[in-house]
């Protein structure tokens, strides 16, 4: 199909556009930005006046639950709930049920995605054996499976013997090593961050050290091998200025934060709402300021959903027995706008955190509305306000600690490779 966009507010940071401009589409690809080709026959126009058209967002973080976890998520739900928060691509966690560790499993999820025909997946593989941090996965395998790179979501192997050999063996294949900044033994049984307000509930805390001593031991890691190393999720203030730290200093390293920890604090459980039970922990007021704060230096190249959809019956137990995580790969762009429209900072700016960055973090082609590239699109009205319910939510999991909250931001229409998935 071939399609004009016309009216439109372009924004696309990677290329420093924020200008009224037309798209024009064909093949799958973005044939021309401006002016009308000489040769172009047109099968559709979207009417984008008031819209912001701008590149797919790019998460680095949304758990499909497939395979084995399927009672908490499909395939089909959460790809339909990321074309609907206008995201076209997305790296996905090794840890399902089995976890990603294997060709097979990788190739099957990568089988499946492609059938929908809706967003780009990047299967991240597992960088140890069933995740359990003894035995190295076969890299080499899972990278001709589809995997571009590899993590460990549950937190940094205890065994740092192990981890430096997995740094070794990604180096040899030039591979990024994604790792979950925070020691297993600090956080031990934790909930919920060390301070006020897990010992007014009487929660079992997890100290901001569970961070800093396990950035402190892969950043000395990091200097021995030359490899590069993504931190996901970073949460506290500490943690990030010695990522700061490190990068001045030459280190090849790269971090995210969740959309949940630039807008929310550990004051925001209150009388123990399970759905912001998740790891890392809602910090203090502080360290929430000093991710802003590190958003804006670039210190912090991306912001992701950290999406993780679980049944709902799981929420419903005490928050320390409740299940991990928080939905929200639907939210990422209203988050993102509303962390933007707080700081006062340019919309491409705010956006480059979510398209073109993650994008390079990634590895991926991605995120940009060059002529010739992919035509993955987000088209959306930046003056709609809408409330967040479970019923506004396409993604099974409705564990989100934003229900009831007024959010700026609705997606018109998600473009991949030229086909129209998504409308509203």
């Amino acid at each position: 199909m071939n399609i004009h966009i016309k009216n439109g507010r372009l924004v696309d940071p990677k290329n420093e556009l924020d200008i009224i401009q037309d798209i024009y589409i064909a093949d799958g690809k973005i044939l021309a930005i401006g002016n009308k080709p000489d040769v172009f026959r047109i099968d559709r126009i979207l009417d984008a006046s008031h819209l912001v058209v701008c590149p797919g967002l790019v998460d680095l973080s949304v758990r499909l639950r497939e395979p084995g976890l399927e009672y908490m998520a499909t395939l089909e739900s959460e790809m339909n709930a990321a074309v609907a928060g206008g995201v076209t691509s997305f790296a996905c966690p090794p840890d399902t049920d089995p976890p990603l560790d294997e060709p097979g499993l990788v190739e099957m999820l990568k089988h499946r995605a492609r059938n929908l025909n809706q967003a780009h997946v990047y299967p991240i593989g597992a960088l140890t054996q069933g995740l359990l941090g003894e035995h190295l996965t076969e890299m080499a395998e899972l990278r001709d499976a589809g995997c571009i790179v590899f993590g460990q979501p549950n937190g940094l192997l205890g065994n740092l013997r192990i981890l430096l050999q997995a740094m070794q063996y990604a180096s040899t294949y030039g591979l990024s090593v994604w790792l979950s900044p925070q020691d297993k033994n600090l956080a031990y049984d934790g909930v919920a961050h060390d301070g006020e307000v897990a010992t007014r509930l009487g929660l079992p805390a997890i100290p901001v050290c569970a961070e800093t001593v396990a950035i402190s031991n892969i950043i000395l890691l990091t200097s021995e091998v030359d490899v590069h190393v993504h931190l996901c999720r970073i949460s506290s203030a500490k943690g990030l200025a010695m990522v700061r730290t490190a990068r001045q200093q030459g280190l090849s390293m790269t971090c995210d934060v969740s959309m949940n920890h630039i807008h929310m604090s550990d004051m925001d459980i209150g009388f123990f709402d399970s759905n912001c039970h998740v790891i890392p922990p809602l910090r203090s007021i502080s360290d929430r300021d000093a991710l802003r704060g590190g958003l804006l230096d670039g210190t912090i190249d991306a912001i992701c959903s950290d999406h993780a959809p679980v049944d709902e019956d799981a929420k419903l137990l005490p928050f320390a027995q409740a299940e991990i995580g928080a939905t929200g790969v639907e939210l990422l762009l209203p988050l993102t706008l509303k962390y933007g429209m707080e700081m006062k900072r340019p919309l491409a700016q705010v956006l480059a955190k979510i398209t073109s960055e993650p994008a390079k973090v990634l590895g991926i082609d991605a995120g940009h509305l060059s002529p010739g590239a992919a035509a993955d699109i987000c088209i959306f009205d930046p003056d709609i306000y809408w409330k967040v319910t479970s019923t506004a939510l396409l993604s099974q999991g409705k564990n989100t600690p934003f229900l009831g909250m007024e959010v700026p931001g609705k997606v018109r229409y998600t473009l991949i490779n030229g086909n129209i998935v998504y409308e509203s």
